[in-house]
């Protein structure tokens, strides 16, 4: 989990470099109301996603990686709605952005257990 969030985190540091980049710009930028700019966004989402992954790898703080990312999660799937036309065919197919959006869900399941592993130390 901690490298998958490094890595994808580090290619956000080097724009043009994500595949996801314009989509999560897109939801930020919806998400904040336009307030924070597309490179502070990206930059913001970088730093996060990396920070996660690093605590994961570590152990470091874990505690509040778990809390971020679940935050950060339901950042990622409120794009869902806020992003209808970009992440939606028709209701019940998703574009390929929808698509990297919905295999978060195996993340947040690997992340549930950390947590509950977390929890009972």
């Amino acid at each position: 989990m901690g490298l998958i969030f490094c890595w994808f985190g580090v290619l956000k540091f080097f724009p043009g470099a994500s595949a996801a980049e314009g989509f999560a710009i897109g939801a930020m930028t919806e998400l904040t109301l336009g307030f924070i700019p597309a490179p502070v966004c990206l930059l913001l989402l970088a730093v996060l996603e990396t920070g996660i992954g690093l605590a994961l790898l570590t152990g470091f703080l874990l505690r509040w990686a778990l809390a971020a990312f679940f935050l950060h999660m339901a950042g990622v799937f409120l794009s869902l709605l806020v992003l209808p036309d970009a992440a939606w065919h028709t209701a019940a197919v998703p574009t390929l952005e929808g698509q990297y959006v919905i295999k978060n869900i195996v993340l947040v399941a690997a992340c549930l257990h950390i947590a509950a592993d977390e929890l009972t130390l």
